[in-house]
């Protein structure tokens, strides 16, 4: 169904001055830290002193304690979020006898809406997630979540599902919530800990909503409608899960705190450009000093120097181009499913178990990509041109074939291809900024590609545009996965041809990758770099 979106959500989160930062599903906020750190121009202590005002370290069993209690909560509802045995079934249900609409439909008037209230409330989502501090944001997901289940059992025309699709899209906007959420309740210390088990929970759940469904669908016979009624259950369960969710104090830029006081570190921002903050409050005029010392205004006046790095702009286009592609083909593709097979025999729909298989892959491959240890500088466009042009043959694939498990171990390999680059391309674009810049830039990168997927679903299946059918779309996408094969080839072609011409006349020194000051002290601190939500999240 045209709502089905990828919801494996990768949730990492490196640490620089002590403030958290955002992840998982990319320009996502997340709130910030604070360290111990002396007031300017205090006096140095004496050893003696410093001892005797060191406050007493917390009591190892109680503070582990209390650790698991907070992390076997936030995971439990990590997992039961993702609860939704029905989801992989959608689609038979709408065109099945449950609902009875057509596929013209449920291809042209109610998947496309998706798309378009996806880009309505991206941006209020992101900003409401940061500045009413997660919590309700998380609650407003719950309760949309249940809005869609509601609607499918019991709408009955097509400005029901359209409804439908946006309450969904709200729940898909607000996924960030949950990978910001996270790391703003556990110290610093903890966030490797933290983003390793959150997003073992939310994987798990995944893998065993989607086969939980396909067994109760093939040996329970369940009927769609049951299934739907399970997921309700589910979801319902896990909102009430939310009303006990500690709500945090402080978020990355609305709620950041008293920027100078005991325990607070002051933000990323402020150590780029020491004693630019001062000068700059000193000037009168216009603009008024607030608003030019602003965090958003200086975060856009770093992004103008940091958008020239190579890497960092070839990544965020990878970032923009391939991931609309990637959800215009799980968008539609489980409409393409009912095409190609066209069975009313429930128990042989296996959409469950293709949805399984391919977050197990998904996630082998985001793991195994942290092993690859190459010259990215070098080989990076070739790279993407090839996993490009794999995708473009699979998406090829999903439009040729008749036979239903050549269109499932497709998307299955579809799927896990587009999964291997996306750490990659979160450590690429991390790599070289602020925290709040990581959260502005994969915002602004998550914005676009939103924008091109609209224009996309406004042209080509929108029945206002071409209204094409899903098979004339998927031949649609093989195309638009070809052209940006040969836009990567022919980019890696030049920088092969520009570094052999440098190795003629000299040796080439070891090529660095993307490496801010901030991140060689993240790395020094030991945190890990952020990966995105898919399902997400990121991601």
């Amino acid at each position: 169904m045209g709502f089905l979106a990828p919801r494996v959500s990768g949730s990492q989160v490196s640490e620089g001055q002590r403030e958290s930062a955002s992840s998982c599903l990319p320009g996502h906020p997340q709130p910030a830290g604070a360290t111990s750190r002396p007031f300017p121009g205090s006096m140095a202590l004496s050893g003696p002193e410093v001892e005797k005002q060191a406050p007493e370290e917390p009591q190892p069993g109680r503070e582990q304690q209390s650790w698991w209690c907070l992390v076997s909560f936030l995971c439990f509802y990590g997992f039961m979020a993702q609860m939704r045995p029905g989801e992989s079934f959608i689609t038979p249900y709408l065109l099945g006898p449950d609902k009875n609409f057509t596929q013209t439909q449920v291809t042209n008037e109610i998947t496309p809406v998706l798309s378009y209230s996806n880009l309505a409330v991206l941006v209020p989502i992101f900003l409401l997630t940061d500045y009413l501090c997660y919590k309700p944001v998380l609650l407003l997901q719950g309760l949309s979540y249940v809005s869609v289940w509601l609607l499918l059992l019991f709408g009955s025309t097509v400005l029901h599902m359209q409804f439908m699709e946006f309450f969904f899209s709200i729940t898909m906007a607000a996924r960030i919530a949950y990978s910001s959420y996270i790391f703003s309740l556990v110290p610093p210390a903890r966030y490797q800990q933290m983003a390793s088990y959150s997003r073992a929970s939310v994987l798990l759940g995944v893998f065993t909503s989607s086969v939980l469904g396909q067994l109760l669908v093939t040996m329970g016979r369940v009927p769609f409608s049951t299934l739907n009624y399970i997921s309700l259950a589910f979801l319902t369960f896990s909102l009430v899960l939310a009303l006990f969710l500690k709500r945090p104090k402080r978020s990355l830029f609305f709620n950041r705190g008293a920027p100078v006081r005991a325990g607070a570190a002051p933000s990323e921002l402020d150590q780029m450009n020491p004693g630019q903050a001062q000068a700059a409050g000193a000037k009168r005029g216009w603009p008024p000093a607030a608003w030019r010392d602003s965090t958003f205004v200086r975060m856009l006046g770093e992004l103008g120097r940091v958008v020239q790095l190579p890497q960092l702009r070839l990544w965020s286009l990878w970032w923009v181009f391939n991931s609309a592609g990637y959800y215009l083909i799980v968008y539609y593709v489980h409409i393409l499913w009912k095409v190609v097979n066209p069975t009313t025999d429930t128990t042989r729909v296996y959409n469950g178990g293709a949805d399984a298989a391919s977050t197990l892959l998904g996630a082998l491959t985001s793991f195994a990509a942290g092993f690859v240890k190459i010259r990215w500088v070098l080989w990076a466009r070739l790279v993407i041109a090839v996993v490009t042009l794999l995708q473009a043959g699979l998406v090829f694939l999903m439009y040729k074939t008749d036979n239903i498990w050549l269109c499932y171990v497709a998307f299955v390999l579809f799927r896990g291809s587009y999964q291997f680059l996306v750490p990659i391309a979160t450590f690429q674009i991390a790599a070289s900024l602020s925290q709040e810049l990581r959260a502005l830039v994969f915002g602004i990168n998550t914005f676009l590609a939103t924008v091109l997927k609209t224009i996309i679903t406004l042209i080509v299946s929108d029945k206002r545009g071409l209204g094409l059918p899903v098979h004339s779309q998927f031949l649609i996408y093989f195309v638009y996965f070809l052209l940006l094969f040969a836009a990567y080839f022919l980019a890696a072609v030049l920088v092969g041809l520009r570094h052999f011409e440098q190795s003629r006349h000299q040796p080439l020194p070891p090529a660095q990758e993307l490496v801010s000051p901030v991140q060689e002290k993240v790395t020094q601190d030991g945190a890990p770099l952020p990966a995105p939500e898919d399902g997400v999240l990121a991601v």
